[in-house]
């Protein structure tokens, strides 16, 4: 069989799949089609459309319902809910597929002047938690807003929100399964700006079934100078494979020149100039060309070549499109100009234009919102439980409270349902809120037994079940979480559960008095086992003759135990650092484990660091820290200047930086701002310390802990590593990974590490990417007033315009933009989700290092670069990024 015959066989073969995917889709099955103000449980089939329209009642629970006044309207828009009540009110839809699935999503209104006030109302949507845009209306008309939108939870929030200019309503509400390859960008979201079918005679948009993805053509000829030509004939879309699509009908039609020499051009304008844009336009030949005939054009946009010269096949449709957003600027001029072999002017049969609309706001762990959907509709609760319980923050449910996770993603934390009438048992839909430290379902009239699974909340910490019918045992697990005291447990009132014995006023009094001599002998008793264990891993440790852990331990006269470090003439008394600080005087911050104080050796100045007396995790970390520091030397550490272990008072004495912490001086608090060449140099010298803890040190060593406020500068600037008591050795075994109690600080910490507990070097390297996005943006890594994480609103920025959009804008301008990309492009690959993907420290020490040595020319200030565009997102692995 020839090549050609067997490629054609495969692309034949393709296609007929193909087909077969397409006429599946006949089904509605990826539809979602919802006519609000429908009766509850009423559907029916549109007749022009033949689009199935269900109720919405089961997708929100306020709200009035109303009835359209125009006779023009069309079924769907026959009804409507209005939003007399409440600020914010939202629909709550879960399509299938959710997660990770592109969806059209399009809003539908028309007010027909259904409340007889004849003033059109203003009011703002919302997708999930980010703005989408400002409905304004046409009174004898209907008006819709469109969104391309790819889903990052299971859930969808359209929320409808009062600003005070009318009352908001809404007449439909439809959501249209995309393709995933339709469309892509890494921007995310398209807001439709126009779709136009060109040269068509008809008098409404073309829809579902003509277009299988129900995007709606509105018919156009209003470009000047132009003449409408036209085919009865179909337009292919299949054979030359197009996964945009577009409709025979409205490739049927197309509009020429009326002079050939004249062109074909439009323009349009954009609402200001952060506006960036995606572009696709749609040609087929609908003329039998003759032998001496051809039609070659060529596209420029805005004086640039976009796209030709080309000859658009007859009945084929071809799609010419943005690859990356277009250029910002003010408005936008498309010129088609024919080639001057070409015997026929240019043609164009359809257009869409889409805005880049940023929705970066992460939605509420999918888990929680099922769990508290769940609950809601389980006890009936009445309130203003509408959209993403936890963000924004303003509009975060009554009764519950949130935290953001590691990543910055919200959590339910606290639920608080006392006095709300709750019947029955203890939902189980609770056990889905596994983040819950405080729940109060105090006051109800729940009944039956307290079920076990509330032991399972690994982080709950009070359970309030005051004021209840319940009865039965408490389960033992309860019970005995009760009594170690890591469950607060409130019983009592009308239930008869067997009591836990601290509803007892006696017994509370009892335990108030035992409680100081219970606590002072735990307190001895975790002291001393503290000491023990501490002496059995330094004997382990020294007989492994590594390098670190070298501290010697011995007990000494009566109940005090000191521990010795080799350096005897780095130990200095209590009285002594007393002394040095003026009875700790200054202070310069507050560290993991206690408070950091100014003081001076003679004439030198040092750090004083002084273990609080009260902190039993302290103390491990001062074990660490120390044992590190006396052991671990590299130019980029914070060296030891002395230690005192006098009594119960431990502390660390290490060098003075004059300069204080990183995440002071990228602050926009902070009086004077570093230049671009310093944060280049601070970034180095940071990771020429980890990167020595990582390959450097036998066995490795990761800190745990890299974050802005633990990285030091001295008196010029360069940067050290501090406060390694979070640090842990690696096993001599050559384990790849250790698991630990997981630790770290918000923000920085490595997701995979936080959901396994697998602690590598490459936590360190997540966290190091999070500050070199710090360094390079001045922002922090998740904002005090939301929920974005440094890393997401690069990527959003990026899409958005360039380079110049990311760099702290402190700088003005002054920043190299060739090092600028390739800091970006190390930074996201540290942060990728997928540890394996992430560089080793030696890679981004080398690259960094490249980044300085290119500073040896001035910085260059590139104003156009700012336009360039960037195809990223956090899945990025090690190759280049295209710039």
């Amino acid at each position: 069989m020839a090549i050609e015959d067997f490629a054609l066989m495969l692309l034949t073969g393709l296609v007929a799949l193909f087909l077969v995917a397409v006429h599946a889709q006949d089904d509605q099955s990826g539809f979602v089609s919802i006519d609000c103000g429908l009766p509850q449980d009423a559907n029916y089939t549109d007749a022009i459309t033949g689009i199935n329209y269900v109720s919405d009642a089961g997708f929100i629970g306020t709200g009035v319902i109303s009835s359209a006044v125009s006779a023009a309207a069309s079924q769907p828009f026959k009804t409507l809910r209005s939003f007399p009540q409440g600020t914010r009110n939202c629909y709550t839809l879960r399509p299938s597929p959710g997660k990770g699935s592109k969806y059209l999503i399009r809003a539908g209104f028309w007010y027909g002047n259904y409340d007889g006030k004849n003033q059109l109302p203003e009011f703002d949507l919302y997708l999930g938690v980010d703005y989408w845009d400002t409905v304004t209306l046409n009174s004898s008309s209907p008006s819709s807003l469109e969104i391309i939108h790819v889903l990052s939870s299971d859930f969808l929030h359209v929320c409808l929100v009062n600003t005070g200019r009318g009352t908001p309503f809404i007449s439909t509400l439809e959501l249209r399964n995309l393709n995933v390859t339709m469309y892509a960008t890494t921007a995310g979201s398209l807001q439709t700006f126009a779709r136009l079918d060109l040269g068509s005679t008809s008098t409404r948009p073309i829809r579902y079934r003509d277009d299988m993805n129900d995007r709606e053509w509105t018919p156009y000829n209003d470009i000047a100078n132009t003449t409408a030509i036209s085919t009865s004939l179909d337009v292919d879309s299949t054979k030359v494979f197009n996964v945009f699509r577009p409709p025979s009908e409205v490739m049927k039609t197309a509009v020429v020149p009326e002079n050939a020499r004249s062109g074909l051009s439009f323009s349009w304008e954009a609402q200001n100039l952060a506006d960036q844009f995606y572009v696709y336009m749609y040609f087929a030949e609908v003329q039998v060309l003759k032998p001496n005939q051809s039609r070659v054009f060529e596209v420029d946009l805005n004086g640039e070549l976009w796209s030709g010269p080309f000859a658009p096949a007859y009945l084929m449709a071809y799609t010419v499109y943005s690859p990356a957003a277009e250029k910002t600027r003010l408005s936008y001029q498309v010129v088609f100009t024919q080639n001057s072999n070409s015997t026929l002017p240019p043609l164009l049969n359809a257009i869409e234009i889409y805005k880049v609309k940023l929705i970066l706001s992460p939605q509420t762990v999918d888990q929680d919102v099922d769990a508290i959907m769940n609950v809601k509709s389980t006890y009936g609760v009445k309130r203003n439980w509408e959209g993403d319980p936890c963000i924004p923050q303003a509009n975060m449910w009554d009764g519950l409270s949130c935290s953001p996770d590691s990543i910055g993603t919200p959590r339910i934390v606290s639920l608080n349902l006392s006095m709300s009438g709750l019947t029955g048992n203890i939902s189980s839909d609770i056990s889905g809120l596994t983040m819950l430290q405080t729940l109060d379902l105090s006051g109800n009239n729940l009944s039956g037994q307290v079920p076990s699974f509330l032991s399972q909340l690994t982080f709950l910490r009070v359970l309030n079940l005051k004021g209840n019918n319940f009865t039965g045992p408490l389960p033992h697990e309860l019970l005995a979480k009760s009594k170690d005291g890591s469950l607060s447990l409130i019983v009592g009132g009308d239930d008869k559960s067997t009591s836990t014995g601290n509803t007892s006023d006696d017994k509370k009094k009892k335990k108030k008095a035992v409680a100081p001599l219970v606590a002072s002998i735990l307190g001895a008793l975790t002291f001393g086992v503290l000491v023990v264990l501490l002496i059995v891993w330094m004997v382990r440790r020294r007989k492994q003759q590594g390098p670190i852990a070298k501290i010697e331990s011995q007990r000494m006269l009566g109940k005090e135990v000191a521990l010795e470090l080799e350096l005897k003439s780095q130990q200095f008394t209590y009285s002594s650092i007393l002394k040095m600080t003026n009875n700790l005087k200054t202070i310069l911050g507050k560290g993991g484990f206690g408070t950091v104080y100014l003081g001076y050796k003679g004439d030198c100045p040092i750090a004083v660091k002084m273990l609080s007396p009260s902190s039993v995790q302290g103390y491990k970390e001062f074990q660490a820290e120390a044992s590190l520091l006396v052991n671990v030397h590299h130019k980029n550490l914070t060296s030891l200047v002395g230690y005192c272990m006098d009594g119960h008072n431990l502390g660390i004495i290490y060098e003075y930086m004059a300069n204080g912490n990183l995440a002071n001086h990228l602050s926009e608090k902070s009086s004077q701002n570093l230049s671009w060449k310093k944060r280049l140099q601070i970034a180095y010298d940071a990771a020429q310390g980890l990167e020595y803890l990582h390959h450097g040190c036998t066995p490795p060593i990761v800190h745990r802990d890299i974050k802005c406020t633990n990285i030091l500068l001295d008196d010029n600037f360069r940067a050290k590593l501090a406060d390694f008591g979070l640090s842990r050795i690696f096993p001599v075994d050559g384990s790849t990974h250790v698991t630990t109690v997981v630790a770290g600080t918000r923000g920085y910490l490595d997701p995979e590490y936080y959901k396994s507990s697998r602690l590598t070097e490459k936590s360190d390297v997540y966290s190091f990417g999070v500050v070199l996005l710090e360094i390079i943006t001045g922002r922090r890594a998740l904002g005090e007033n939301d929920y974005i994480h440094v890393s997401k609103w690069v990527s959003g920025m990026l899409d958005k315009g360039g380079i110049g959009l990311v760099v702290d804008s402190r700088l003005r301008g002054d920043f190299n933009a060739d090092c600028a990309w390739r800091g970006v492009e190390v930074a996201i690959a540290c942060v990728s989700p997928q540890p394996t993907k992430r560089p080793t420290m030696t890679f981004v020490v080398s690259e960094l290092k490249e980044c300085l040595m290119e500073m040896m020319n001035p910085p260059v200030v590139q104003s156009e670069d700012s336009t360039r565009m960037m195809s990223l997102n956090l899945h990025s692995s090690l190759n280049p990024i295209p710039r």
